[in-house]
């Protein structure tokens, strides 16, 4: 609820429902004394729209009171078409004992105007699930759930984990353009949102894309998250894109896992030569895709193997740590060559210290680290996940055109998410882990 302190009071309430709803508790509204009402709603022939209701009070009418009437109508306007579905879930942070399946979770309802409600068909898991099932980041994404009116009661439990997915939409807002009921498409939603490994999820327009019509679910639900993770270091922060990147070097860090098979084949169709890190049994799957040199980090010593190669305008570090001090003297001096770091520190720094403080030690170390990367002649900076509809639109050509394929390791059935998330953990992953939501 908004109050604007001027007189008259307005207060502005929003909901998600039908317009027959709608007219019945505009009908009880009315019947508040004190109270003049004026109402602004979607087209009654739109189901899932935001109805918007603005309370002009003329007299002293307490917020609490009215509060007292409109949050138990609130409640029931939001749960009346909510649906009732399977779901990966935890009910507090901690390890893989945590994780357990709900048939009767809620499903997320369309709030916003701009917002589809999509059934899953596969959806992948990142390690950043196995970190957010421990607690990673929870005092800042807890901000932004608020915001975002996310939060069940007051609280982010039971919390759906899963961020990337491919699915068909069964709901849209009143102002989706974009989308309409049956199309398939694919995304990565914002980590304030309940997760994807449920039989239902909710995203906006702008994070999601249609999916390749040359993939199927399974092979769709590899790529958004590490195709978004990849696309906001290189493109939003690195500023490449296929008009600059051609014939430039690029070093990509463990380019056998989710993040560098994806970003070997993106730089690959950009026309550039791509050096790379794996193990020995990952040389020739970095090799088919597309990867120009290979350095075996288990038979040889990586930093004298790429001491003696030229140096590079641009790598990609989805490791962090001691691995970026030491990538950083890879870089070309003095030709605004850039690394760029995934491991972006801000939600452990809110973690460890509060969310302000956390604010300000990571704009700290930026600022400290970009004077290590002026000082060596380059730049280094730090990127992380962002959903990204247009991306996604970009990839899904790149797909369909066959420049980039995607890279799935292992498949399991819905019902068996607790292995799925064991081979996370374990690691030495080479491409993706995906859940199958309706295996054969």
């Amino acid at each position: 609820m908004k109050t604007n302190k001027r007189a008259p009071a307005i207060f502005t309430f929003q909901f998600h429902n039908t317009s027959s709803v709608f007219s019945k508790i505009e009908q009880k509204l009315k019947m508040l004394p004190k109270l003049h009402l004026s109402t602004v709603n979607c087209s009654t022939k739109l189901l899932n729209c935001n109805g918007v209701i603005n309370l002009i009070l003329k007299d002293k009418l307490s917020q609490k009171s009215l509060s007292r009437f409109w949050e138990p109508v609130q409640q029931r306007a939001y749960s009346s078409k909510a649906i009732k579905m399977s779901a990966w879930q935890v009910h507090e942070y901690g390890g893989l004992d945590q994780l357990s399946l709900s048939t009767t979770a809620r499903a997320a309802t369309i709030k916003h105007p701009s917002e589809l409600l999509i059934k899953v068909h596969a959806a992948s898991i990142n390690p950043i699930d196995v970190r957010m099932m421990g607690g990673y980041g929870k005092n800042l994404l807890n901000v932004m759930r608020k915001q975002k009116d996310t939060m069940n009661y007051g609280t982010e439990f039971p919390l759906t984990l899963g961020r990337d997915f491919s699915g068909t939409v069964v709901e849209v807002g009143c102002r989706v353009t974009k989308f309409k009921v049956g199309d398939e498409v694919w995304g990565a939603i914002g980590a304030f949102r309940p997760g994807t490994h449920a039989e239902y999820t909710v995203t906006s327009q702008s994070e999601i894309s249609k999916k390749p019509s040359n993939l199927t679910h399974v092979e769709a639900a590899s790529v958004p998250y590490v195709a978004a993770t990849t696309w906001a270091a290189l493109k939003t922060v690195g500023h490449l894109d296929h008009t600059k990147a051609s014939g430039q070097r690029i070093l990509i860090l463990a380019g056998s896992g989710g993040i560098g098979t994806f970003a070997i084949q993106l730089a690959k169709a950009w026309g550039m030569n791509v050096t790379t890190t794996c193990s020995t049994d990952a040389t020739d799957l970095v090799t088919s895709l597309g990867a120009d040199t290979v350095v075996d980090y288990t038979t040889s010593k990586v930093w004298s193997e790429l001491q003696r190669m030229k140096r590079f305008q641009y790598i990609l570090d989805p490791l962090g740590g001691d691995m970026t001090d030491k990538a950083a003297n890879f870089l070309s001096p003095w030709k605004n060559s850039k690394l760029v770091t995934l491991n972006f520190p801000l939600l452990k720094n809110s973690d460890e210290m509060g969310v302000v403080a956390g604010l300000v030690k990571s704009a700290v170390t930026a600022g400290l680290t970009t004077l290590k990367g002026i000082q060596s002649g380059g730049s280094i900076r730090w990127a992380a996940f962002n959903p990204n509809g247009q991306a996604l639109d970009v990839v899904r050509r790149l797909v369909e055109d066959g420049k980039i394929k995607p890279v799935v390791y292992q498949v399991f059935p819905f019902l068996e998410a607790h292995s799925a998330y064991q081979k996370v953990i374990d690691g030495h992953l080479r491409g993706k882990v995906v859940l199958d939501f309706e295996p054969a």
